[in-house]
């Protein structure tokens, strides 16, 4: 646990748990449907796995997380969460406007896009969608295949027929997948390509969707501007 605050105030308590740096991220991950130590690993790849157990351990202690079976699921009091955690994405999404080029990774962006992928807007059988980040020599290429309802992410080609290409470069999709800017929008000002047959072309930016927080952050500013 961190330093005591010396404070009865209640977000001070909190925080005492809460504000050790990578904690509130491991938060997010769980919340996203993360059980196990390498998943979570995947949702925080720059930090340490020792780091990560420890972290883990004091959630644990702190009645946040249950370890079970070999994985880790968040209690009702870590439950409990999930409407902070999303205000505090949805008011960094609103407010901190830009991110270095030492924040982009491919890697990181194709584990969130497969987990919040829309499955059900994807066609029946097994559909094959490749995606190419022009200014990157390595781990340039991806593949993203639905079928049956689940979703994997590959960075070898896996040998399906690809039903749409999609190229631009990292920075331009991260964007367009966090919401600071639109597809139709992108996709005019010819940062973002997509090969495909025009039926398909017009699915793409449904099947692959954006984060929660995007689409959070729009359900307020609509509300706002619904109430005057």
């Amino acid at each position: 646990m961190a330093t005591s605050y010396g404070q009865f105030c209640p977000l001070a308590k909190a925080m005492e748990i809460l504000d050790e740096r990578w904690t509130i991220l491991i938060v997010r991950e769980l919340l996203l449907g993360s059980t196990r130590f390498n998943e979570l690993r995947r949702g925080v790849p720059r930090m340490s796995p020792a780091l990560l157990s420890k972290r883990l351990q004091s959630l644990e202690r702190n009645g946040i997380v249950d370890h079970v079976d070999g994985g880790y699921r968040l209690t009702a009091c870590g439950r409990d969460l999930h409407t902070a955690v999303m205000s505090l994405g949805v008011w960094g999404l609103r407010w901190v406007e830009d991110f270095g080029d030492e924040d982009l990774d491919p890697h990181l962006l194709m584990w969130d896009i497969r987990r919040t992928i829309p499955v059900a807007a994807w066609p029946a059988g097994r559909t094959c969608v490749a995606l190419e980040f022009t200014d990157l020599a390595r781990a340039g290429r991806w593949w993203l295949v639905v079928a049956d309802g689940s979703v994997d992410t590959c960075d070898h080609d896996p040998g399906y027929e690809v039903a749409a290409t999609v190229r631009s470069s990292l920075r331009t999709m991260t964007r367009v997948w966090r919401g600071d800017v639109s597809w139709d929008r992108a996709v005019r000002a010819e940062q973002v390509q997509v090969e495909a047959p025009r039926d398909v072309r017009a699915e793409v930016p449904v099947w692959l969707g954006r984060s929660m927080l995007a689409d959070a952050l729009a359900a307020q500013e609509g509300a706002r501007v619904s109430a005057g």
